[in-house]
């Protein structure tokens, strides 16, 4: 078995041009990937097949008897929340991050039906067998929407809802994106690649500034889609963005009950979708000022918290800023 390579080494393959292609870097699983803390796997059964999900639970110093779950986005990892844990361990929170079923270090079925509902049960019975109750639940973007889910279901074991640039505040499809079959979906999924990431997340995610540390999550995306198992990647990729486009929450905002923060990066644009929707069309998409301030109005008793000059992603662009309002939003959220 090959030793995980340093975040250095990977790094600087990157910083070189090119993605580590190495016989198990070049793997669905990101064997390689080095996760910020030590990555453990939950295993369980759902739709009659074995499956692991990935996760970490990392352990405070000084308790405050809190944990908070934090929910990646469909183009992002648990490691993605690198910068964000140590902020709310050394706050004395547990923190527990999952890699959802289909995305990144976890299992990868080729036949499985996904759905926020089925995502929302597999994460509950982690935190079940982790003996957790009543976590406050922090999702950004597609962990946005799936949060949203999970305070829909069990509303009375969140502690919280938090929700980072969710995704699913606007019914694309109602506002003039077409539909795709999955076949599309994985043809477009299939050619996806380091340059195409990079020049989506940079007009996007943060606001069309790119910092060179930006790269390793690039290449982390990338290396899911090469490899042996990189079209299987692709294809529950595909499954995943049917799961988003055909299972709107947008509907239910006013149903939330639990005590919601919403922190949204002003200059985010993402609409999945967009692409094959009018010109027209495409331009009202993804307007995130108004969708926060449509949301907030909907969602009774929400806070609304902005970033104007940050995108899609801010606990990534801007860690110390989106760290400190964070923790400081947290002390004032109301017992749910």
């Amino acid at each position: 078995m090959t030793a995980p390579r340093s975040v250095a080494s990977f790094l600087s393959s990157v910083a070189a041009g090119a993605i580590p292609t190495g016989p198990t870097l070049a793997d669905s699983m990101l064997a390689e990937f080095v996760y910020p803390y030590p990555v453990k796997r939950f295993e369980f059964h759902s739709q009659g097949r074995p499956l692991a999900m990935a996760y970490m639970d990392i352990a405070p110093d000084r308790p405050n008897g809190k944990t908070i779950v934090l929910l990646h986005g469909k183009n992002f990892c648990g490691a993605t929340w690198e910068a964000t844990i140590p902020a709310l361990r050394d706050a004395g929170y547990r923190v527990i991050v999952p890699d959802q079923i289909g995305f990144c270090k976890s299992s990868k079925p080729q036949d499985y039906q996904f759905s926020l509902h089925q995502l929302a049960a597999n994460t509950r019975a982690l935190l079940a067998r982790r003996g957790v109750e009543r976590p406050i639940v922090l999702g950004h973007s597609m962990g946005g929407m799936l949060a949203i889910r999970y305070a829909l279901m069990y509303p009375r074991e969140v502690g919280g809802l938090v929700l980072v640039n969710p995704i699913g505040l606007e019914d694309w499809k109602a506002k003039g994106v077409p539909l795709a079959t999955v076949d599309e979906l994985y043809a477009g999924e299939q050619r996806t690649n380091f340059e195409g990431i990079k020049k989506y997340q940079q007009s996007t995610y943060y606001a069309g500034q790119w910092r060179p540390e930006y790269d390793r999550w690039v290449a982390m995306l990338a290396s899911t889609y090469q490899g042996k198992g990189g079209k299987l990647a692709a294809w529950d990729q595909a499954l995943t963005s049917d799961m988003i486009l055909s299972q709107p929450v947008v509907y239910e905002l006013e149903q939330i009950t639990v005590p919601t923060l919403l922190f949204i990066g002003e200059r985010d644009s993402t609409a999945i979708g967009k692409n094959r929707a009018t010109p027209e069309a495409s331009k009202a998409l993804g307007n995130y000022p108004i969708l926060a301030r449509q949301t907030q109005a909907r969602v009774k008793g929400s806070t609304l918290v902005t970033f104007p000059d940050l995108g899609h992603a801010p606990q990534v662009q801007d860690p110390p800023r989106f760290n400190a309002t964070l923790l400081e939003y947290l002390r004032k959220l109301p017992q749910g």
